[in-house]
């Protein structure tokens, strides 16, 4: 009886350990809702959801901005904007790779109404986030988040152990495509191209 209740505290005590562990504080980044689920048939590492009816939305993002102290960036900052996503640390050989092919493709379609927005994640130093950013001419945000709690509006399923990943999500921000790879600028350029064509939604 004794070993039982003292099984029953420990796993109580777990539990409230669990529960805190999963609260944001003030610096984490924030996600919350949408309906987007991840499926990537047969491992695929290039998928595209179309028609756009059948799109699911990610959760709500917002985090601190890794070059602006105390200010933060969410996706809301950018309605009606193609929002290109990519998920990035200064660790990771393939993110040093892509970062010119994905400048190069923010800037020739920026003046399409596309905006770029990075997720660094697992850079428990600021400093070296911020330097890659610099040294490799990145001019578009970058959420800071370190914890990766920011990958939780990704859809359920998203493979979070998969870094790099680009996703582009539609002016609805609906997700229309997936790169669970290291990208050339010609791989992701049409599909930016594509997706910031479509007609509108109907309201």
């Amino acid at each position: 009886m004794i070993f039982r209740k003292v099984a029953v505290a420990v796993a109580t005590a777990a539990a409230a350990m669990l529960v805190l562990s999963s609260c944001a504080t003030g610096d984490d980044a924030v996600a919350t809702g949408g309906t987007f689920d991840f499926v990537s048939p047969g491992g695929q590492t290039k998928i595209f959801y179309d028609p756009p009816s059948d799109r699911g939305t990610i959760g709500k993002l917002t985090g601190p901005d890794l070059m602006t102290e105390d200010a933060t960036v969410a996706l809301s900052d950018f309605e009606d904007k193609v929002v290109v996503l990519n998920v990035w640390g200064q660790w990771c050989g393939p993110c040093r790779a892509e970062a010119d092919d994905l400048e190069q493709v923010y800037e020739q379609t920026r003046d399409s109404g596309v905006q770029f927005l990075g997720i660094n994640v697992r850079d428990d130093t600021k400093n070296k986030a911020q330097d890659f950013v610099v040294d490799n001419k990145v001019s578009y945000p970058s959420i800071y988040d370190p914890s990766m709690r920011s990958l939780i509006a990704l859809g359920k399923g998203y493979p979070t152990s998969v870094i790099p990943t680009t996703i582009v999500l539609d002016r609805q921000h609906r997700v229309a495509a997936v790169f669970l790879q290291e990208l050339l600028a010609e791989d992701l350029l049409p599909v930016v191209e594509r997706v910031a064509a479509e007609e509108p939604a109907q309201q």
